[in-house]
């Protein structure tokens, strides 16, 4: 059902079970699947493929990169299925520096006044809270927890099921698994409770606690990896941690030291 004050495009693709409500504005090159809700004055100005059962909320905008480089080029915003997007969330779809495309994946939270910048990553069941700004090309991996009022800095990483403090101010790589917290992020152990929550065995968990002693023992990081007892490297979710660290990256590492 599309609301009859609602202005959508003759050229985008809408799922014929979508509701629009009233007073929002579609472009044209948007498409829209079945079971997406998008409530009262939402703006999709922008190319942008929105998945199955997605809930939008009102004020909601969908508009072009906040990027002085950023001049008309056709990019795009990808987002998966059944995300919940709170009122005001403004996201912005890729720049052509920067790869072209935003995703986001599935079951995600984006809580009141978030921001999902341009060629952003975002992986699946991440909940971000109130007024949380990701920066341009930061990456979120699955299952991650960002606290209200944080802001993370662009080209910023934050590995899967890490969890973020609120008022924390990110500018280090968060490793998988990691808790972070500060007004310049540091690293104050391992999300336990999360780890525990997704019943990973308790010997994984025990060997990635003496991992992460080991790996943050001394502030030469790549020193200790080496170092790291070889069958702990076995562990799936040490070898998370290790993957991580070793590729390649614009920031560094979020450590205790920080």
């Amino acid at each position: 059902m599309i609301h009859k004050t609602a202005i959508v495009d003759s050229k985008a693709k809408i799922a014929s079970n979508v509701e629009i409500g009233p007073y929002c504005v579609i472009g044209p090159n948007v498409e829209i699947n079945e079971n997406t809700i998008i409530q009262s004055h939402v703006n999709i100005s922008v190319s942008a493929k929105i998945g199955k059962g997605n809930k939008i909320y009102p004020f909601v905008s969908i508009n072009d990169p906040q990027d002085l480089k950023y001049n008309g080029e056709n990019t795009n915003l990808v987002i998966g299925d059944n995300n919940k997007i709170r009122e005001y969330v403004t996201i912005n779809p890729g720049t052509a520096g920067g790869g072209g495309k935003t995703i986001i994946g599935d079951n995600c939270l984006f809580m009141i006044s978030s921001h999902i910048a341009h060629d952003c990553q975002v992986g699946n069941n991440v909940i971000i809270a109130n007024n949380v700004p990701l920066g341009g090309h930061a990456i979120i991996e699955d299952n991650v927890v960002i606290g209200g009022n944080s802001a993370v800095q662009q080209f910023t990483r934050i590995g899967k099921m890490a969890m973020i403090g609120g008022m924390t101010g990110v500018l280090h790589d968060v490793i998988p698994y990691g808790l972070s917290t500060g007004n310049r992020n540091s690293l104050q152990g391992l999300n336990l409770i999360g780890l525990r929550r997704a019943k990973f065995e308790n010997k994984d968990i025990l060997e990635l606690s003496e991992a992460y002693k080991e790996i943050f023992a001394s502030k030469n990081i790549i020193e200790n990896l080496s170092k790291l007892n070889g069958s702990l490297q076995e562990n799936p979710l040490i070898k998370n941690v290790i993957d991580f660290i070793t590729k390649d990256k614009k920031r560094s590492i979020c450590t205790p030291f920080s």
